[in-house]
């Protein structure tokens, strides 16, 4: 596209790079503009990206997805475009109005009441003029991501006592409950964005990127950081309620504790317990906050809400830089500043000041291991501390670094590059890790943009991926109980290959054309077996149906999980009509130099 192929349409330029906060935040608002003025407005997204792995196209291919973002994006990688028209930080928005006049600069937040008088106005200007055109803009959209058991994992907790795992599955606003094992046991929201407590199918989240278990393992605490807010889960009712923010995003920041319920928050990020407090690092503000559970007021705990890296008094001096993960040994806190691909640390009691362990800049970043200064990280998300060393996700250098708080020695502990592949950890990929959590043996690790949940042994120094099991449970077919059915495992060759499916009534029925029949494919390991179809709908009155759905298998094991909607009827004078609602699991070891190349998957409905 070019100025003059936008001619007769108002345009705006939004500069933006994919780990800035403030960007994130103004995606409400021009979807909302977008929405409004329809095609007479082309917002136009430049990504000119702060770090080198935001100049890959993937990277801003994942964030497109991540944020739900419609309109076209220029990766800016070599910044021609942010030079052009002055920009010089990120979010900056430019208005071209459909004369092709610059008419409009702002840098910041605050997108919608600002630009909408502007746009209205602009509308009204030009077409009074007959010079706004309002036919739809000639794209072609980019194909929407395969569908996957987990979307976008943020984090994880463990406990080891209980043998609980939770995944907060970010993309699907909901937190999935499972044994170690990976066995789903409950999910905890509707899957659908909002901002509702109550009973697990009925609460709400939206992107949520921070869990924590209280002490006594019976509240799962949730960073509900779209919502702006802190959530509470009573693990034994599975009721959800908030406990802290409204719902709204931060406008002042708090004067001493104040009701956690009437403060507004800025995208809560990370959460860790110690003792009667949660403290929460406040992505949004460049802050560490700390809220009293037992008097249920919320405060500053450090940071001056200017971003930065400088050390000093918690409160009065040091300056953050978009806190995300954060964790403890009991007697400090630990976090990540992924915009200064930093690690921090202050003491939990006192007056104490904040520390830098690793990083030393803005704009300085790296893949290196070192003591202190010398160590480097690129935006880092995610910590936990593990037997006294901390465990770093190193997101966009897409590894595990391990760091000494006492000494500052960095090191990497497993990932080579950006990718999926288990095994020894410098033969291992990872695809933007974020939250990290350990069980006492075992690293868990949300491994984001792989869609995955990975373990790391550090004594054996292996990856692996975890394989959810009833993940039927995840993606149910609406509209009754679901029968589950398990099949006999079948063991094929890795490589391309074809998976035959076939749906048969039992003898006497036939499947009945009047009502929509749909069967969903999901895998619990999509790195192992990926189908190329997810969704397969029939519509006939024969007695089956088959269909060749392409696959990719790679070495490793998974389940493959065929959740069925199926409509037909039985012949004859007592020709009643039935719907078939089951789950058939399909238990698949990929072994290369096995005799098979195709998987079958037979599937019977039950005869009533």
């Amino acid at each position: 596209m070019t100025l003059e192929d936008l001619r007769g349409r108002i345009v705006l330029l939004d500069f933006w790079t994919a780990g800035c906060i403030n960007c994130q935040h103004i995606v409400p608002d021009l979807k909302r503009l977008e929405a409004e003025f329809g095609d007479r407005l082309v917002v136009i997204g430049v990504h000119s990206g702060k770090y080198a792995e935001e100049h890959e196209d993937e990277t801003i291919r994942e964030a497109i997805r991540r944020l739900g973002i419609t309109h076209p994006v220029i990766n800016d990688a070599d910044f021609r475009v942010w030079t052009t028209y002055g920009a010089r930080a990120w979010p900056t928005l430019v208005l071209i109005d459909p004369a092709g006049n610059l008419v409009g600069y702002h840098e910041g937040e605050g997108v919608y009441p600002l630009f909408q008088p502007i746009l209205a106005s602009l509308v009204a200007e030009f077409a009074g003029r007959g010079l706004l055109r309002s036919e739809p803009l000639p794209l072609a959209p980019g194909a929407p991501p395969a569908a996957a058991t987990l979307a976008y994992p943020s984090t994880v907790a463990v406990s080891a006592a209980a043998d609980r795992l939770y995944i907060a599955d970010a993309g699907n606003h909901r937190i999935i409950e499972a044994a170690r094992s990976g066995e789903v046991l409950r999910v905890f929201g509707t899957g659908q964005p909002g901002f509702v407590d109550g009973a697990p199918a009925e609460a709400a989240f939206r992107d949520s990127q921070g869990l924590a278990l209280s002490a006594d393992g019976r509240t799962l605490y949730v960073a509900d950081t779209r919502n702006h807010a802190v959530r509470g889960i009573d693990l034994a009712s599975g009721e959800t309620r908030t406990i802290a923010g409204t719902g709204r995003q931060l406008t002042r920041l708090p004067r001493g504790p104040e009701p956690a319920r009437e403060v507004d928050l800025a995208s809560p990020w990370g959460l860790v317990e110690v003792g009667r407090r949660l403290f929460v690092t406040m992505a949004g503000v460049h802050q560490v906050w700390v809220l009293d559970l037992a008097a249920g007021t919320i405060d500053v705990f450090a940071g001056t809400s200017r971003e930065g890296l400088d050390d000093g008094p918690r409160r009065e001096m040091a300056t953050l830089a978009q806190p995300s993960g954060i964790t403890t040994d009991g007697i400090y806190l630990y976090w990540v500043d992924p915009e200064a691909s930093a690690v921090r640390t202050v003491p939990i009691e006192g007056d104490g000041e904040v520390r830098t362990l690793v990083g030393t800049g803005l704009f300085d970043y790296g893949d290196r291991d070192g003591v202190g200064r010398q160590g480097q990280l690129q935006h880092p998300q995610g910590i936990t501390f593990a037997g006294g060393v901390l465990y770093i996700a190193d997101t966009y250098n897409h590894r595990i670094r391990v760091l000494d708080p006492a000494t500052r020695q960095l090191g990497t502990a497993a990932g080579s590059e950006r990718g999926w592949s288990d095994g020894t950890a410098g033969e291992a990929f990872f695809a933007e890790p974020a939250g990290l959590a350990w069980d006492g043996r075992l690293l868990y690790i949300a491994d984001s943009a792989n869609h995955l949940v990975r373990t790391f042994n550090p004594v054996s120094g292996t990856v692996s991926t975890l394989a959810l099991a009833n993940i039927e449970r995840l993606r149910p077919p609406a509209g009754g109980p679901v029968e589950t059915h398990d099949l006999p495992a079948q063991t094929v060759a890795p490589g391309a290959a074809s998976l035959r499916i076939e749906i048969a009534a039992p003898p006497g029925y036939h499947l009945n054309a009047l009502a929509p029949s749909v069967l969903e494919l999901s895998s619990s390991n999509p790195a192992v077996v990926e189908p190329g179809e997810h969704r397969l709908e029939w519509r006939t009155d024969d007695p089956s149906v088959s269909f060749p759905v392409p696959v990719i298998l790679a070495p490793g094991s998974a389940v493959l999980t065929a959740a069925v909607s199926a409509y037909y009827c039985r012949e004859g004078q007592e020709a009643l009509c039935f719907i078939a609602r089951a789950a058939y699991r399909l238990p698949v070891e990929v072994v290369p130099g096995a005799p098979a190349a195709e998987l079958r998957l037979q599937l019977r409905l039950p005869e009533r």
